[in-house]
């Protein structure tokens, strides 16, 4: 059985009221089980560890994809065929502040993680995001192929 199964196993187990949710968000909903179950395992959270580490994390979350919904806004008003050298410049610009937003909220949270959890498991928690990526990418990509 491959991770991702496993991890598609173990979190229809744990919540699979929200697997099978019939909700617009469902397969939002979804990959976030499987990421939570993903990042559980890969980081050994003990289940206090978990009841204290997935709030923030959360919190985090939200905070992150508020940025970029708000580059996504600006990107989206910025699409046109041509802009001028002005609009290009405050394209610009607000990219790198958010950016630099972004890591502020990852340095910012790394310090309140390493409160509540070993330093060792914060350093994995970067490596276990990035991880999970790849396993969604590859299966989407394998899913695309059979299709």
């Amino acid at each position: 059985m491959t991770t991702l199964k496993k991890i598609i196993f173990i979190a229809s187990l744990q919540c699979s009221f929200l697997c099978i949710s019939a909700q617009p968000n469902a397969k939002k909903e979804k990959i976030e089980v499987l990421k939570v179950a993903f990042i559980t395992k890969k980081i050994n959270l003990t289940s206090n560890e978990a009841q204290v580490f997935w709030p923030l994390y959360n919190e985090l979350t939200d905070k992150l994809e508020a940025n970029q919904a708000y580059v996504r806004q600006y990107l989206k008003s910025a699409n046109k065929a041509e802009i001028t050298d002005k609009e290009a410049e405050e394209l610009i610009n607000a990219d790198i502040i958010a950016l630099k937003k972004e890591a502020e909220l990852h340095k910012e949270y790394y310090e309140k993680f390493k409160k509540i959890l070993p330093v060792t498991k914060v350093a994995q928690l970067r490596i276990a995001e990035h991880e999970f990526r790849k396993e969604i990418i590859q299966h989407i990509k394998n899913k695309k192929g059979r299709e």
